[in-house]
């Protein structure tokens, strides 16, 4: 790792972009940790760069690779945040700020780190761009696990699990969620990790043999029919990813269809689906394994057509076609959308992404019962999440488990208390159904209805839908001691 190395790297991404300002930033923190050394044994400057090298990769502004060759100083060395920002501004000072209320979040079990949760909640809503830092200082972190005991391999291990990997998730950072799960993993789970790591071992050397045919195979094709195409590559499965995916299916390998899958980088959409039709052409699609990501995004932005087709060899196989844009958004999500010259409050897309952000921020200002909190935190952030749409085909992100009562509240307090009856599919159902991922779902609303039935408690699912009926069944009661005082 080298100051040179971290400078290339600005200049490939953004050529028009004043490195000065990073020089004299790593300058200014090899001074500030002189004579500091990891537990590696490494001089402490090597983490710092590290840190910034990753942040550099991922795009991102020479602002944030500055924040983060700085992001220790004024917590591990004599000097402060004001030498910061006296030396490289309000912004940087500020981003330097939040990592470091960031530094004491540590993993001791789900009731044990509410505080520091809030801390990260609330500086994340004041800049998002703090826990894309705090992203690159733990990966760092995870790659140098080795030098320290195992009871602390472990306790940082679940943390970047439980913690900062959901969050990622939800970010839409693909890149970093994979590497950090991954790296966190055979710390966190060594017997498992072994275990994934001998079956990949052992099924992608087999299978990378017909991915290689195939990958011939269209490449001719798309030539033939003049489709125009950036790349086409075979990807391997994240260990962590392919483990959970194996839980679902009971362990069993033969399941799963896309520990390798071929992905194909075009120009643009309708190459997308010229692509997609080609394929189908060369080889069988498995049925209801089609997925038009593109049409429909997910909630954090990822966009790709995907599909499994009946392959060479009698592989079953995965294709992910793409254009250029989409994969950046897929491997980068929200720090795609940081540009070199956008300013600090982001263009107005990073606004509505993380919106969910501010409204967490907000409610943790009005709550301060920590089992209320943990709770809602759980299913906002640490839950696995499904998108559902509305019969206008808008896309709705839930928790998993969530039914058509959250779906209402979720688009309006009045949708919610006047709710009367659900379809999901055209298909009428009971309130209490839970909604699976691209559910049409179509309320029916009573307008004679005064309210929530306080019944839906028993199985509602989101923080919004909770709210909302304990609001309104807590008002039905005063209303009723009111009138019966009065009497």
């Amino acid at each position: 790792m080298s100051i040179r190395k971290l400078i290339s790297t600005i200049k490939k991404f953004h050529p028009e972009a004043d490195t000065s300002m990073v020089e004299l930033a790593y300058d200014f923190a090899k001074t500030a940790h002189a004579g500091q050394k990891r537990a590696t044994g490494n001089e402490y400057i090597n983490h710092s760069l590290a840190t910034a090298q990753i942040l550099a990769e991922l795009k991102l502004s020479p602002t944030i690779i500055i924040a983060g060759l700085l992001h220790d100083v004024p917590e591990d060395t004599e000097y402060t945040l004001e030498d910061v920002k006296k030396n490289f501004g309000a912004e940087v000072a500020s981003i330097v700020k939040g990592i470091t209320k960031l530094s004491n979040i540590k993993y001791r079990g789900m009731d044990r780190y509410v505080e520091n949760l809030r801390k990260m909640f609330v500086a994340m809503a004041e800049d998002i761009r703090v826990i894309i830092v705090k992203f690159a200082d733990r990966l760092h972190n995870l790659n140098t696990l080795y030098a320290l005991p195992a009871n602390k391999q472990k306790r940082i291990a679940m943390e970047s699990l439980e913690i900062y990997v959901p969050i990622a998730n939800r970010l839409g950072i693909g890149e970093l969620q994979s590497r950090l799960e991954d790296n966190a993993f055979k710390y966190a789970y060594p017997d498992e990790f072994m275990w994934v790591e001998q079956l990949i071992k052992k099924q992608v050397p087999i299978k990378t043999k017909t991915l290689n045919q195939m990958k011939t195979k269209l490449s001719n094709e798309l030539k033939k029919e003049s489709i125009n195409f950036e790349e086409i590559y075979g990807r391997n499965k994240h260990y962590y990813s392919l483990f959970r995916k194996l839980l679902r299916f009971n362990r069993d390998i033969s399941k799963i269809y896309d520990i390798v899958a071929i992905r194909v980088i075009v120009k643009n959409i309708a190459d997308c689906y010229a692509v997609l039709g080609v394929v189908h052409n060369l080889w069988k699609p498995v049925k209801g394994r089609i997925k038009d990501y593109i049409a429909q995004p997910k909630p954090n932005g990822y966009q790709s057509l995907h599909t499994t087709v009946f392959g060479d060899n009698k592989e079953i196989v995965e294709f992910q076609i793409r254009t250029k844009k989409m994969h950046e958004q897929a491997e980068f999500g929200i720090a795609a959308h940081w540009e070199y010259k956008e300013g600090k409050n982001g263009p107005e897309k990073i606004k509505k992404e993380v919106a969910w952000v501010q409204d967490l921020a907000k409610w943790l200002k009005e709550v301060r019962d920590n089992e209320s909190f943990l709770e809602g935190a759980k299913i906002d952030v640490f839950q696995n999440r499904i998108f559902v749409f509305t019969p206008q085909g808008e896309v709705i992100d839930l928790p998993d488990g969530a039914t058509p009562v959250d779906f209402a509240y979720h688009i309006h307090t009045d949708l919610g208390n006047k709710c009367e009856r659900a379809y999901i599919n055209d298909q009428q159902i009971s309130l209490d159904t839970r909604l699976k991922n691209g559910d049409v779902v179509q309320i029916v609303t009573a307008k004679k209805r005064k309210g929530p039935n306080p019944e839906w408690l028993k199985f509602v699912k989101t923080r919004t839908a909770r709210q909302h009926i304990m609001n309104f069944r807590n008002k039905s009661w005063r209303n009723i001691i009111s009138k019966f005082s009065k009497k």
